[in-house]
């Protein structure tokens, strides 16, 4: 049983960062940010697979980053330079394919709460 649990949204002004973490437990190996903001789809942010391995949105490139602490069971996502198009509620994914560079949410099994990112201008 994987139970992913997301922490770390808070409202914030255009330019500033925050970083959010998921908590997991169970067995994972590819593991996501999707954001979906009111009225839209929900859309890849980043993916880090087993190996180490990052994608990204071309909209978050230079300025999010995935990153993994395997000791902690944590994933993160640190957001800098944040826009209010970053506005959205953030969800952490995984599934257990090692090599999941994808960013369709249908790819991944397991999936948090949320937590709600609010950039004001």
């Amino acid at each position: 049983q994987v139970q992913l649990v997301e922490s770390g949204g808070d409202s914030v002004q255009a330019g500033g960062s925050l970083r959010l973490s998921c908590a997991v437990s169970g067995y994972t190996r590819s593991m996501a940010w999707f954001r979906q903001a009111r009225g839209n789809e929900r859309e890849g942010v980043a993916v880090i697979d087993f190996y180490g391995r990052t994608r990204y949105a071309d909209s978050v490139k230079g300025r999010f980053t995935i990153s993994k602490d395997n000791a902690n069971n944590t994933l993160y996502l640190q957001m800098i330079s944040l826009k209010p198009a970053d506005s959205a509620m953030y969800y952490c994914a995984a599934d257990l394919s090692a090599a999941l560079l994808s960013l369709s949410p249908v790819r991944f099994q397991y999936w948090g709460q949320g937590t709600q990112v609010t950039v004001s201008s």
